[in-house]
Parts: structure tokens; C-alpha cells; sequence
């Protein structure tokens, strides 16, 4: 358990000098207001005269729209306008995809309101512009649509068949675009086929990857008040620098008559990593009328229409020596597109292209992507996007090669995996990881599980024909964090950079401003960005403010995701605090009449070397600077400073989870007994914020695993549509986690940080369903299919009666064999399961 600290920076370490912010467990700064209730939400927001939006949506997933009578909507009272698609068919443009991942990638475009086609039910066909929110939202019943109903399009291998339906009628084909990488064995050249077809052994897997819903707290609401040519917009939105720009080219308003302002924003995980429909028809109709307007949708409405997450078929063929070691890995994915491109929907696939090598040292790998579109809600980025994909297909098939040459699942992760010694090691996939310990983070996982004590308690278990099963898991990973290099983005053909910018404002009295680009919406910046400035300026941690979510006070930027605030625009703060200290130093140099050379700096104090006691401090300077009554020539009266950060490599956090979980084999419920990770994330700045990361990542991952799923029926209705039937777990559906770390530091940012904000969603999916499937293998069972509830437990355990039983299965090599040290020797020696 993590000890909270909240002492000022003032009080002294144990050796007498500053204590130092960074790795304290500061309570967040961010937190009194929420809890208090003194929150600005979007939706709080009132403004004079505000009209009110309500949306009508489609309730067929496919179909042309023959006609709109909008008349009798109109004429309802507190009625303002009735807008359609036709209405804006000039003006609207298409909802931008920045991430063309092919030259030749379709996209057939993605009108805010629908013309003459709906390709997904919710999609939006006519808004509603009244007085206040009630009388727009009953006026939705008047309007009357026709529709010629078209056939759904749902399942992804049907859409790619010949003769298929199109989703578009401006489109050859379901297919947007097939994305290839491939990497022949190394340092020979010799092509892929040739080590796929000369392996002494071949596995083949087909796993599914089920379409999820980004749960945010706060429904998504956007308010736009016309500002001149321009317009002002609040919106719950991850990306408001990002949603600027993109506004700015959609409306074809210029860019600097946009402002953007991201309030208290209630979460996330991908969903809000948008430039939406909503988001557009509240600029066209605020601009159109000169009024302010508001939109804030219903919890229905965001299940339905928000993008959803995941949805791919991966085929997955691994091949090896007998002897367990790894040649070649061939992926291919079907993508689900949903009915349209949203804004780097086809780029999320292509990231985990990158990690489905994982840890291990492949010879040869090849990964083939095909985006497709169907009558869905579109996809896009959800917590992890694209790498817990990756890592639930490598981990779950380490284990399926386990089993199939009858070998310890950890002992197989041991002998290929990268060894400690041998970093910074180049992958098969082109990435250069630069640190890392995977033996270390294992050992202590083991040790922390009490795995040999569970193994042999499985071994009983098993021989005693218990109908409640143990299964071990395990998850060995490791991620790319940090979604930044500009030219890494580039050669991906993302259309934006990965750089991030922050500035410092040294204030009269010494206190201290931060302003940065990225954009908090529950990540704990003000405290993170409060303890780093704190250290590297020698200021008190209460006597700094950090700006974001606004373009205007925060005018550069390039926001949150991918794991990117601190290992990007956290060094960005870094950056120009050290450029504030050099600007300090030619002033503090002045007043102490020493040269700048001769000057140190610590604690907040420059002093001559030599000469302690000869010292002036920042808050000294910064007045010095204010007043300007004696600065040396040439120096302009400020030490101000900004800096942008564009890192020349990812970062690569890793971990490793273990999971032990009971599986009634007469009713199906699989319950967790303990959960254990240890992850490493290089040096920590806030270990409070970063175990809040690392158990609400588990609860994503762990839901995959067991419970969440958007379900559709064969004509295209989304059946989950709200929380009744989509099933989000809840505290109580969880057990209580077992959480430690181990420190490899990055070598690519001088905090030697790594990122840590998806790592409990990526890991925790394939260590669940891996100790499913341990428990149930000796009744013939190698997978069930995500989320592994009950039913689809049971209904494995009947299919895999007929081809086995326990007894006749005996005991299934699965767990630590051998417990090898961080140093590679061989520590001890575990058991098999």
C-alpha cells in the first residue's frame, strides 16, 4: 500500500538537504474540487440565451432516407429550427480521419448529419434547436423519415466476400485498406515463408477480439458560442488542441478564430480521443443562428453512437523448434472499421503491429491488416489502442505452444524472451527497446502469488476431481508508450506530430505558472507536473498553478492518449524549467557578482561555488527580474520559458501478471482469487497516482476478460445499448489487487520515465483468459471466447467433454518451472502444473 505525503517541499531529507517532490505520494491537487462538487462540466454550463439541441437518430443500420417531414417537429413549442443533412449537405464537410494508413485507403467520407444514406443505427439524421432540452427532446417524435431499408452488413468475412453488399455506394468493396509489414529472418534476409515452412513445429490460433464501449463517467456534451467570424467551443474532449485544428478545416473557419476549452472532463479511455459529429453540428448550428448552443447527450445515445473499441479476428500461426525456441510469427487481422473512418481509426490496428513480437526473439514475422467496413457503430481508440489487442494474441498463443509441445508456459516465456543484459536490443518489428528487466518483474510476480503453493493446490484439485478448478494465468509484456516521435508518426502517414510543449511563468513573488499542452481528464497532471516543477526550480509544491485544456491560455499542444502526458509533454515541463534556470542564472550571476560558471544551483538557491553562504534564490531573481532596476546589459527583464519536447524513440514500460482463478465447472463462474503484477514503468513520480492507473487499468482488462461485450442483433441493433445489458463491473465484481514495481529507467528522457496509464488494460486481459483456460484444459478446453461469462464456459466444458477428461488428460504442464533470478541464474525450482 502506498503511503500518502502531504509535507510541504520545504521540510528537509534525511541527509539534511531539500526533500526532494518527485516520488512522493502526493494527494492530488486536482482532487478537493471534485469531490466538493465544484466541478465545471460541460454540461453545468449556462450561457445568455443558450438554445438547446436535441438529435434524431437512425434507428435502422442500414437504409437510404427517401424523405424528411420536419414540419410538425417545428412547429412544437420552444421550437427554434429543425435542421437536416440538407441543410448542411455544403457546408458540413466530412468528419476527419487523420491517419490515411495506405495511399490507396478508401474512405468514403463522413457527413456530421446523414443526406441520403444511414450506414449504422444512431447514426445522426435530423437536430432539433429549442429553448431548453425538454421541449428539443420531445419534438424528436415529429419529425417523419421514410426509409428504404438496405441489408446489414455485420459480420466482417461475409463483407469481404464477393458479390457482398456495400456498405457505400461510392465504394468498390468492404475492404478500406490492407496494411503489411514484414521482416525476414534476421540478418540472413531469408524471406518469411521460407522460416514459416522450415519450422519443426506450427500453431495456429484463431482468436477474437470482442467490440467494446468506452464506459466514461461524464457523457459527452459540447457547448459553442459564436465569437465574431469565429466561435468558442466547451467540450468534453480529450483532445482540444487536435479538435481546433480539425474544426477549423471541417467549418472552414479560420483556425485562429477557434477556441477550444476542455473543462473538468470525466474521463475518457480513448472515447473522448475524437473530433465527433455532435462536436460539428453544434459549430454549424451555433454559426448559423448566432446563438449559443448546448448539446449533452444521454447514456443511451453515447453506447450507441460514441465509437466503440476493439473488434478484430486475429489469425495468428507461431512456429518453433521442438525444443520451445520461436522462429516466426505470421498475423493476420480482420479490422472492424464500423460504417465509417473516424479520426485515426485505421491507425489503431497498425500500432499493435509493433508489439505482437512482444518481449520475445523471433527470427522472421509478418503482420497483414485489412480494414472493414460494416453497418456498426465506427471504431477507434480504446484504452490501450491496438497493443492490448497485440498482446492478448502473442500471450495466449505462448501458451497454446506451451501446451502443444507439452511445456511450461513460463519456462517457454523464459527461453525466448529478451534478456536483461541484452538491451537496448532492436525486435523483429523494428522497435529498439531500451531498457527493461523481465526476469526481475517475474520473479517478484511468482514469489508475490505464492505460485508453487497454488500449483500444487491445483494438482490436488485436479486429482480429487473437484468441481471447482484452479487456473493459473500468466502475461509476460511489454508496450510502446509515449505515442510521440514526429517522424516515427510520418513513415506511419499520421498527418500530425507527436511533439508536445510546455511553458513556465515565473510570477513576481516567485510563484510559479505552468502551462502545457497535454490535457488532463483524470490523470493527476497538476500534481505530477506540481512535483517535477518543484524539483527542478527549488519552488514550493503549493505555490504552483498548471494551466491546460484551454487554447487560448494553452495555445500549443498536442494533448492526451497513448500513454504519451509524461514521457512527452512531462519532459517538456522538464525542458523549460532547465531553460528558466539558465535565464535565472545570468541574473542571480549579477547580483552575486560572480560569473554564471561559477554559480550552482540546488534547492531553489544559486550560490557560488566555494561559497555557500553567497547565495540568492529564485523567488530573488524573479523579483530582481520584475522590478528591472539593475540587470546585466543585453538581458531582457524575464525569465519565462517555454520548450517543446519531440522524443527520438517510444518508451517501452513491461510487466508481468499473474492471475489464479476458481472455475465452477457445474455452473461455469469463473471467479478471481488473486491477482498479483508487477510492473515496470521506470522511475515513478507519484506512486499514489500511478497505483489509481494501475488498478483502473485492471478493471478494463479484467472486463474484457470476463464481462463486457457490444452485442448486435442480425439486422444491425445494437442489444447492449445501455448498462442494463452492457455489463461494466463494479468494485464489487473485482478482487483486491496485489500491485509492486520493479525500475528499469528509460534511457530517452532525463526523468527516466516510462508511462503507465494503459498498462493494467493491456496486461491483465490475456493473464485472466490464459488461467481460464488453464483451469478447463484438462477437459479438452484450449479457448473460449472474450468475455468467458458463464454460459460460454459451461458450453466449453460440454464441447470439450467429448474429447477428453480430466482423467484422461492428466496433468497439464503450465507455471514457473524455473525461477530464474534478475542475473539469469537459476533461483529456484518451481513447479508444473
Amino acid at each position: 500500500m502506498t503511503a500518502v505525503d502531504d509535507r510541504a517541499t520545504a521540510a528537509s531529507s534525511a541527509d539534511g538537504g531539500p526533500r526532494m517532490e518527485v516520488g512522493n505520494a502526493r494527494r492530488r491537487k486536482e482532487d478537493a474540487h471534485l469531490l466538493t462538487g465544484r466541478t465545471t462540466w460541460t454540461d453545468n454550463m449556462t450561457l445568455p440565451g443558450m438554445l438547446h439541441l436535441a438529435i434524431l437518430r437512425s434507428p435502422m443500420a442500414h437504409a437510404k432516407i427517401t424523405r424528411i417531414d420536419a414540419s410538425e417537429a417545428k412547429s412544437r413549442p420552444g421550437v427554434i429550427a429543425v435542421f437536416t443533412g440538407q441543410d448542411f449537405a455544403e457546408t458540413q464537410g466530412d468528419i476527419p480521419c487523420a491517419w490515411p494508413v495506405t495511399a490507396d485507403m478508401v474512405n468514403p467520407g463522413h457527413p456530421s448529419l446523414a443526406v441520403t444514406q444511414v450506414n449504422h443505427v444512431g447514426e445522426a439524421v435530423a437536430v432539433i434547436v429549442a429553448r431548453d432540452k425538454a421541449a428539443a427532446q420531445d419534438a424528436l417524435e415529429a419529425v417523419d423519415i421514410d426509409y428504404e431499408q438496405l441489408p446489414a452488413v455485420l459480420d466482417m468475412e461475409a463483407a469481404l466476400a464477393e458479390g457482398a453488399d456495400l456498405v457505400h455506394p461510392n465504394t468498390t468493396s468492404n475492404k478500406s485498406y490492407t496494411w503489411v509489414f514484414e521482416s525476414g529472418a534476421a540478418g540472413t534476409g531469408q524471406p518469411i515463408d521460407d522460416v514459416l515452412n522450415a519450422a519443426e513445429v506450427t500453431l495456429k490460433r484463431r482468436f477474437i477480439q470482442q467490440r467494446l464501449i468506452p464506459a466514461f463517467m461524464e457523457p459527452r456534451s459540447t457547448v459553442v458560442q459564436p465569437v465574431g467570424e469565429g466561435f468558442t467551443m466547451w467540450s468534453s474532449t480529450q483532445v482540444p488542441h487536435i479538435l481546433r485544428t480539425m474544426l477549423a478545416l471541417t467549418v472552414g473557419v479560420p483556425e485562429h478564430k477557434v477556441r477550444v476549452i476542455a473543462p473538468d472532463v470525466g474521463g475518457g479511455f480513448g472515447g473522448k480521443l475524437q473530433v465527433t459529429p455532435e462536436e460539428v453540428i453544434c459549430a454549424l448550428v451555433a454559426r448559423k443562428l448566432g446563438k449559443s448552443v448546448k448539446y449533452t447527450e444521454s447514456r443511451s445515445e453515447s453506447v450507441m453512437s460514441a465509437h466503440h473499441g476493439r473488434d478484430q479476428i486475429q489469425d495468428i500461426t507461431i512456429t518453433a523448434r521442438r525444443d520451445g525456441t520461436v522462429t516466426g510469427l505470421d498475423v493476420h487481422l480482420l479490422a472492424n472499421m464500423g460504417a465509417y473512418l473516424r479520426l485515426v481509426s485505421p491507425g489503431i490496428p497498425v500500432l499493435g503491429a509493433f508489439m505482437f513480437n512482444s518481449i520475445y526473439k523471433f527470427d522472421a514475422y509478418r503482420f497483414t491488416c485489412d480494414g472493414v467496413f460494416t453497418t456498426k457503430t465506427p471504431t477507434d481508440a480504446y484504452r490501450g489502442a491496438g497493443r492490448p489487442e497485440a498482446t492478448f494474441a502473442i500471450e495466449r498463443i505462448m501458451d497454446e505452444l506451451a501446451a502443444e509441445l507439452d511445456m511450461d508456459p513460463m519456462e517457454l516465456r523464459r527461453k525466448n524472451w529478451i534478456r536483461h543484459e541484452e538491451f537496448p536490443f532492436t525486435t523483429v518489428s523494428g522497435m529498439t527497446y531500451d531498457s527493461g528487466n523481465y526476469e526481475a518483474a517475474t520473479d517478484k510476480a511468482l514469489s508475490l502469488l505464492g505460485w508453487d503453493e497454488l500449483i500444487a493446490e491445483q494438482a490436488r484439485r485436479r486429482a480429487s476431481k473437484d468441481p471447482v478448478q484452479l487456473g493459473l494465468g500468466i502475461s509476460t509484456f511489454t508496450e510502446m508508450c509515449g505515442l510521440a516521435p514526429s517522424r516515427v508518426l510520418g513513415a506511419l502517414s499520421y498527418v500530425a506530430g507527436g511533439w508536445e510543449n510546455a511553458a513556465i511563468r515565473v510570477l513576481a513573488t516567485g510563484k510559479v505558472e505552468v502551462i502545457t499542452g497535454v490535457s488532463g481528464h483524470g490523470q493527476g497532471h497538476e500534481t505530477a507536473w506540481s512535483q517535477i516543477v518543484a524539483d527542478q526550480l527549488g519552488v514550493p509544491f503549493e505555490d504552483i498553478e498548471v494551466i491546460h485544456g484551454d487554447t487560448q491560455s494553452a495555445p500549443k499542444g498536442m494533448d492526451t492518449y497513448g500513454s504519451r502526458s509524461l514521457v512527452v509533454g512531462g519532459i517538456a515541463v522538464v525542458k523549460a524549467a532547465e531553460k528558466v534556470v539558465e535565464k535565472a542564472r545570468a541574473i542571480a550571476a549579477h547580483m552575486l557578482e560572480a560569473n554564471p560558471d561559477d554559480l550552482d544551483f540546488a534547492g531553489g538557491n544559486f550560490s557560488v561555488k566555494g561559497s555557500p553562504g553567497n547565495s540568492k534564490s529564485i523567488q530573488d531573481v524573479a523579483f530582481a527580474t520584475f522590478t528591472a532596476h539593475d540587470l546585466p546589459d543585453g538581458i531582457e527583464p524575464s525569465i519565462d520559458s517555454d520548450a517543446t519536447f519531440d522524443p527520438a524513440n517510444f518508451s517501452f514500460p513491461h510487466g508481468t501478471h499473474l492471475c489464479a482463478i476458481e472455475v465452477d465447472t457445474e455452473t461455469g463462474r469463473a471467479t478471481i482469487r488473486k491477482y498479483v503484477c508487477v510492473d515496470d514503468i521506470g522511475e515513478v513520480i507519484n506512486p499514489l497516482i500511478v497505483e489509481g492507473q494501475v488498478h483502473g487499468g485492471l478493471a478494463q482488462g479484467i472486463a474484457q476478460a470476463l464481462y463486457e461485450e457490444a452485442v448486435y442483433d442480425a439486422e444491425g441493433n445494437l442489444t447492449t445499448g445501455s448498462f442494463v445489458d452492457y455489463l461494466v463491473p463494479s468494485a464489487a465484481d473485482l478482487p483486491s489487487f496485489i500491485t509492486d514495481r520493479t525500475v528499469s529507467a528509460s534511457t530517452t528522457n532525463p526523468l527516466g520515465v516510462k508511462g503507465v496509464g494503459e498498462a493494467g488494460t493491456i496486461a491483465s486481459t490475456p493473464a485472466v483468459v490464459n488461467a481460464v483456460v488453464n483451469a478447463l484444459r484438462p477437459y479438452g478446453v484450449n479457448d473460449i471466447q472474450m468475455p468467458c461469462t458463464p454460459e460460454r464456459i459451461w458450453r466449453a466444458l460440454s464441447e470439450g467433454a467429448e474429447k477428453s477428461s480430466p482423467a484422461a488428460a492428466g496433468t497439464v504442464a503450465h507455471g514457473g518451472a524455473s525461477t530464474s533470478s534478475s542475473d539469469g541464474s537459476d533461483a529456484a525450482e518451481g513447479g508444473r502444473l
